[in-house]
């Protein structure tokens, strides 16, 4: 039974840092003027209408999290 609670409070762990780092992303997102505008990004502006995928963006934060995580739980 504890053994559960302690695999638990690992995962809230990793799960609450992730949230961090990603909240971190957000508030210097607008000091980093590449964040967000990389090449593989897609964005479109018509008359109307204004596309925006991250794509690019989106694979780099995935592999930075995951080199985060694998590196904290790898003991």
């Amino acid at each position: 039974m504890m053994n559960d609670f302690s695999q638990l409070g690992k995962i809230l762990l990793i799960v609450g840092l992730a949230v961090a780092a990603v909240g971190l992303l957000i508030m210097l997102g607008g000091k980093l003027p590449w964040l967000g505008r990389l090449p593989g990004d897609i964005f479109y502006r018509g008359e109307k209408f204004t596309f925006y995928f991250p794509l690019t963006t989106s694979i780099i934060a995935s592999i930075v999290l995951t080199l985060i995580i694998w590196l904290i739980t790898r003991r």
